[in-house]
């Protein structure tokens, strides 16, 4: 496995289509945000950034005494790029891979993000694939993550893959992430989630 990455952990986000933060739904009474920084942390990187917005104040209590550095998106509403853009800031020069997650999908678990680890290199990012579709999590190379300021809107880091195509490592289950209602129904049914109806949850 690659040593000295660091992790950033995307999850900002306001949930609009879902209707309530996804950060906070919990697996086994974990908040997901708390859950997925649990597993990144497992990894051991160096530096562990979260990156959250909507429901700051929250989000941020759900991370209680975890060993992870909170930067607070105030531009989170503008759309992903802008956590990429703050993250890309944040570990500007540090020459290291970067773990990037993030917090909507509920079958994530520590096998997935040390796969990715396992096969990344020096010559090209190292991304998921799940079906046709390929995301996150992904491993960057710093040269890929310092090009993250050049993003804007909803655009994500595969905007910047036009050059060298990542290689890419399937996880079929980590297609279904928690868009909207009909996805949290499917992750509870699938025992990824717990019942927001029955734990009380937002």
């Amino acid at each position: 496995m690659n040593t000295g990455h660091d992790a950033v952990i995307l999850a900002a986000g306001g949930s609009r289509r879902l209707g309530r933060p996804k950060q906070l739904l919990t697996r086994h009474g974990e908040a997901l945000v708390a859950r997925v920084a649990r597993l990144v942390l497992a990894t051991k990187p160096e530096r562990t950034i979260v990156v959250v917005g909507a429901h700051d104040n929250d989000v941020t209590a759900a991370l209680g005494d975890l060993d992870v550095q909170v930067l607070v998106n105030e531009l989170w509403s503008t759309g992903m790029a802008s956590s990429l853009r703050l993250a890309a800031g944040e570990l500007a020069g540090r020459e290291r891979p970067t773990l990037v997650t993030v917090v909507d999908q509920p079958a994530l678990e520590v096998r997935h993000l040390l796969a990715l680890l396992a096969v990344h290199g020096d010559d090209r990012d190292t991304v998921s694939r799940y079906g046709d579709a390929r995301g996150v999590p992904v491993v960057l190379r710093a040269s890929t993550l310092s090009r993250g300021m050049e993003l804007e809107g909803d655009a994500g880091f595969r905007d910047l893959w036009h050059d060298l195509a990542p290689r890419s490592v399937r996880a079929d289950e980590l297609g279904d992430d928690l868009d909207d209602e009909t996805d949290l129904r499917r992750a509870v049914a699938a025992g990824w989630l717990d019942d927001p109806a029955e734990t009380g949850g937002l």
